[in-house]
């Protein structure tokens, strides 16, 4: 058999295995989120609906038996449930007699400049696309406008967000429409409202890598101008409309994640605490300053307002671990988040269904599982509010 011959072949093979798995996705999203095949979120607790607000229950149970604010749905066993929606609906109405303004709704005030935040690694497996998903969350979750961009062409941000790339972005609707050379649409085109209130979503797909090959080819001609900015000039047409934009960058050191270190205010670089991961991360971390260098020297303003290292799917009890732990938090010191994102199954089982640990249900774990996950995620995604507020000159 000619040379050929054996490359048509694995073509179709390729081919068709990618059409069997995607058909297979499909029908598995259509079996869990039916009857439209589109996901909603969970509704939360009293107790889990007073802790996002930071109120008390019984203050929550005075609200909705003086008939204001939302009406919860009420269990037959009593209980009072709150979708997102009535979070949001409550935040405003809390917001009206708050003795400081922002104590509900955190975001943005007069002269506060918008926050976008490149979740980046070049090296697959290290939480970059769990941290982001559960960072633009639960930010949406405590009341911030929050804008996620899928901007790694395997796409799975935008999975999690139920939004299958091989069949619902057939005619695009990536960020690449927005930045692309020849003819870019407005950003709000490709901008879709998800089933969290307050959290916007831009799809990725395969079409991104048209930006990685478009470039070169611009900068031959010389029509790519300052191409590093076009993450940042597409995000300036929305500037108003939120307080914080989450990247999750591609697993490589190429334009798209040029242009999104560009644009970002913030970067948060996740680090899986093992010798093989640090390691990568040196690579990482001594390209992304040669090319930072060559970005600044044609005029960019490379300044951020903060850099943090993430540890993720750390294990306490794994004593390598733990020594590569202290050998960051020695070499960088504050530059390492104090909470660290803990290896859990309540996450990864969550994953297997296509949702994060804020839309599943506690009772689908056990509670000491559950718990322990949650208390870890919302530890570093507190942390990181914290310093979006200190940017914004507020403690």
């Amino acid at each position: 058999m000619g040379k050929d011959n054996v490359q048509d072949d694995l073509n179709s093979v390729i081919r068709q295995h990618s059409e069997w798995l995607a058909n297979q996705l499909h029908a598995q999203r259509e079996s869990l989120f039916p009857p439209d095949a589109s996901k909603t979120m969970r509704k939360f607790t009293s107790g889990e609906a007073a802790t996002l607000l930071d109120v008390n229950d019984s203050y929550l149970r005075k609200l909705h038996l003086d008939g204001k604010g939302p009406s919860p749905e009420v269990t037959s066993g009593n209980r009072r449930l709150y979708s997102a929606q009535d979070l949001q609906d409550l935040r405003e109405l809390l917001e009206k007699t708050a003795r400081r303004p922002g104590d509900y709704l955190p975001g943005r005030r007069d002269g506060d400049h918008l926050q976008i935040i490149g979740v980046m690694n070049f090296k697959g497996g290290s939480g970059k696309t769990t941290a982001s998903a559960h960072l633009a969350q639960r930010l949406a979750l405590k009341g911030y406008r929050v804008l996620a961009i899928d901007l790694d062409p395997q796409a799975s941000l935008t999975a999690l967000h139920g939004v299958q790339p091989e069949y619902d972005l057939l005619e695009g609707g990536t960020l690449y429409d927005a930045i692309r050379y020849d003819s870019p649409a407005p950003i709000s085109s490709v901008i879709r409202k998800t089933y969290i209130p307050n959290l916007d979503l831009i799809p990725g797909n395969l079409e991104l890598m048209e930006f990685e090959h478009d470039t070169p080819r611009a900068l031959a001609q010389g029509n790519a101008g300052l191409f590093f900015f076009r993450v940042r000039e597409a995000l300036s047409q929305v500037d108003n409309d939120y307080d914080v934009v989450v990247i999750d960058c591609p697993p490589q050191l190429g334009f798209l994640t040029m242009s999104a270190l560009s644009a970002a205010t913030g970067v948060l670089v996740t680090i899986h605490p093992e010798m093989l991961d640090v390691m990568s991360m040196s690579q990482f971390l001594r390209m992304t300053a040669d090319l930072m260098d060559v970005i600044a020297e044609s005029g960019a303003d490379m300044s951020h307002d903060w850099m943090r290292y993430l540890l993720t799917r750390y294990e306490p009890t794994d004593s390598p671990q733990n020594r590569i732990v202290a050998f960051l938090r020695t070499m960088y010191g504050d530059n390492v988040l104090n909470a660290p994102m803990l290896k859990s199954t309540a996450i990864s089982d969550a994953g297997l269904t296509k949702q994060t640990l804020y839309e599943v249900d506690r009772s689908a774990f056990t509670r000491s599982t559950y718990d322990r996950a949650m208390e870890s995620v919302n530890a570093v995604n507190d942390e990181i509010a914290q310093l979006i507020q200190e940017t914004w000159g507020r403690k």
